[in-house]
């Protein structure tokens, strides 16, 4: 996969290096190779874009980073840097001591962003100096079943969870903006002990602060999730386990951050209503149902084999991002 021709600039990047990027677009990779290059595809193809960095921290993949990764060089300032895994908010923390622009972007490598996704995000940031956090609209790809169930997780949770302020009660590092002004001094934004779910826990810290992300709704990006239904499932399982942790932590604090049941049957109500036209489907709407209540059988047993050893009990199932 080559770059697109425009992006041969006869100059090179060693001279877009020399100013100050706007943006610090920071991606954190795990074993996400394959994934990884759409999304800089993505980057490359961006309209009318202020100038960007693009920071790429290996979180002890594998295998190092394919040599035709580094062809976007040819496209944008891209720098990767390897470390030993530690786990996702640790990589983010690096990527954003690596960084020089004034704003940060954190995306997931199976994320793509729409042509005109940074001009809409930095316009919208511009036009809002009292916000430091900014949600970006997240979107499934709807050609496939499990792509469909994506989308129609994302925005009913987004559509759910907006506020009449224009902010949301909810938190999605795939497609995050904050100001470096808001980033820790030592650039420590994410809790390394969160393994999964530090996008809530950050969310929690928030919530703690009255301070919630602004949603820009023209600025999207497209999350990709696997098209197997079975890989699918087997990831939801996989990460309601990691994020166990991070749930005991905010609950600790006494942040209040899961739906009440009275919430969560309103919002299944809304997805089933969301599920009717044929472009979503009403077979999307069951299978997101089974992939929240594998999430939460597992949540379950987790915390039951917990409290049996003297632990705490577990449960990952919140506002931000489960039913």
């Amino acid at each position: 996969m080559s770059p697109p021709s425009n992006c041969n600039f006869a100059i090179g990047c060693d001279i877009l290096r020399l100013s100050m990027p706007n943006f610090s677009i920071i991606i954190a990779v795990y074993n996400d190779w394959l994934a990884l290059n759409p999304c800089l595809r993505s980057f490359a193809k961006q309209a009318d874009a202020p100038d960007f960095e693009v920071i790429v921290v290996d979180d002890g993949s594998k295998e190092s980073s394919p040599e035709e990764i580094y062809q976007w060089t040819r496209c944008f300032p891209l720098t990767i840097v390897r470390r030993p895994h530690t786990g996702i908010s640790a990589a983010r923390n690096q990527g954003i001591r690596l960084s020089q622009g004034s704003l940060l972007l954190f995306v997931d490598a199976d994320c793509q962003l729409q042509a005109n996704c940074l001009a809409a995000l930095a316009s919208t940031i511009a036009a809002a100096p009292k916000h430091n956090f900014f949600q970006l609209r997240l979107i499934g790809n709807c050609s496939g079943l499990v792509g469909r169930t994506e989308h129609l997780r994302l925005t009913s949770l987004q559509d759910q969870l907006l506020q009449p302020d224009g902010r949301m009660r909810y938190l999605n590092t795939a497609g995050l903006a904050v100001r470096r002004s808001a980033v820790p001094v030592e650039g420590s934004l994410f809790d390394p002990v969160a393994i999964r779910g530090e996008d809530t826990l950050l969310l929690a810290n928030l919530l703690q602060r009255e301070e919630l992300p602004y949603f820009v709704p023209d600025a999207i990006i497209q999350h990709d999730v696997p098209h197997s239904l079975l890989k699918c499932f087997r990831k939801d399982i996989q990460s309601a386990l990691l994020e166990s942790g991070t749930y005991v932590l905010i609950s600790s604090r006494g942040v209040k951050i899961r739906m009440s049941n009275r919430n969560r049957l309103n919002l299944i109500r809304f997805l089933y209503r969301a599920s009717k036209p044929p472009s979503i489907g009403r077979l999307a709407f069951l299978v997101l149902i089974v992939r929240q209540l594998l999430s939460r059988i597992t949540s379950f047993v987790f915390g039951t084999i917990q409290r049996r050893t003297g632990s705490p009990g577990m449960n990952p199932a919140s506002q931000n991002g489960n039913l």
